[in-house]
């Protein structure tokens, strides 16, 4: 799976607004310039996470944007499906709506195996987690194996 510039830029201004949930709304502007991300892009993500209800925007004065849902109750899953779609696709369609003829048809099984892999990881894990720094130990233990480190 590649995790898209969109879905990464996503993930980084939730957890900066998730570190602020009791404070005011926070500006696209300071969101892009703490976590370096182009303001033209940041504004096209939070709109995809507004509709997803991820967000909301706050007018006037002390406008910006803050958390629409609470940070604990948003999935790194819920937050690249609001911005980039499914997590697995095979040429743009779901892995189980893919038909292959009878000699390749064990490839949807290796495409609907993928999905559940990542869901495992993405489902598991919330925003609040990434923004207190503490992640599931079923994920913690993934990264525990020096083999997922290195490049394959």
């Amino acid at each position: 799976m590649r995790v898209s510039a969109k879905s990464d830029y996503a993930l980084r201004a939730l957890i900066e607004m998730a570190g602020r949930a009791d404070g005011p709304a926070v500006s696209a502007e300071e969101l892009g310039r703490l976590q370096d991300i182009p303001h033209g892009f940041l504004q096209a993500i939070l709109a995809d996470l507004r509709r997803a209800g991820v967000v909301m925007s706050q007018r006037g004065q002390s406008g910006g944007w803050r958390m629409g849902r609470p940070a604990a109750e948003v999935s790194v899953a819920d937050v690249i499906r609001a911005v980039d779609g499914p997590l697995v696709s095979v040429y743009g369609l779901r892995p189980e709506a893919v038909t292959y003829n009878e000699s390749a048809d064990v490839l949807q099984h290796v495409w609907i195996a993928a999905r559940s892999s990542l869901r495992e990881v993405f489902e598991e894990v919330s925003i609040q987690q990434l923004a207190d720094a503490d992640l599931p130990a079923a994920v913690t233990k993934r990264t525990a194996d020096e083999d997922a480190w290195k490049a394959h």
